[in-house]
């Protein structure tokens, strides 16, 4: 029988998601110049989800760990490029390439949305590269809208960071 969890992680995890998360965005290492690829995976090993406030939320299936997710509290800053947003922020999900396409990712998602909701939150927000369609599809789906007076260009090499954010009233 298959059993998911979404549950926070534990220490322990902590380099194991890290890793995780680097494999899963290497999908993109070839379509990035060789500087993108090297801030991406550098943010993707960093210990920004060990801050304050901050909740680093894992997919366990069958015992094992598959998906990750950071949400970033409201008055924070999740970029060094935008100012603090007044609602949450969705970073770094990641699923491991045999679980994707599992409504993995969405489980994540859902939760984050269920988290700011339930902390009296009317929004929650996401950048994501303009080259990760699978994930723009993904979110788009859940009803995230863009704003693009958020958006930035992380490295200047014409590679746009978009920004998106959901009602939650709305989904």
């Amino acid at each position: 029988m298959v059993k998911l969890e979404i549950q926070d992680a534990s220490r322990e995890m902590y380099p194991s998601i890290k890793e995780q998360r680097i494999e899963a965005y290497r999908v993109y290492k070839d379509k990035l110049p060789e500087d993108h690829w090297k801030a991406l995976e550098q943010t993707l090993s960093s210990n920004s989800a060990e801050q304050e406030g901050v909740e680093l939320i894992v997919a366990i299936l069958n015992e094992t760990l598959v998906g990750s997710v950071v949400l970033f509290p409201a008055k924070t800053s999740a970029y060094e490029f935008i100012d603090e947003l007044d609602y949450p922020e969705i970073r770094m999900l990641a699923v491991s390439k045999e679980t994707q396409g599992q409504g993995i990712a969405s489980s994540l998602v859902k939760e984050c949305i269920h988290r700011s909701k339930a902390k009296g939150f009317q929004a929650i927000g996401l950048h994501t590269g303009e080259f990760m369609t699978d994930a723009i599809r993904l979110y788009e789906g859940f009803g995230f809208e863009r704003i693009p007076k958020f958006d930035f260009e992380p490295a200047d090499d014409g590679i746009n960071v978009r920004a998106y954010q959901l009602k939650i009233d709305e989904a």
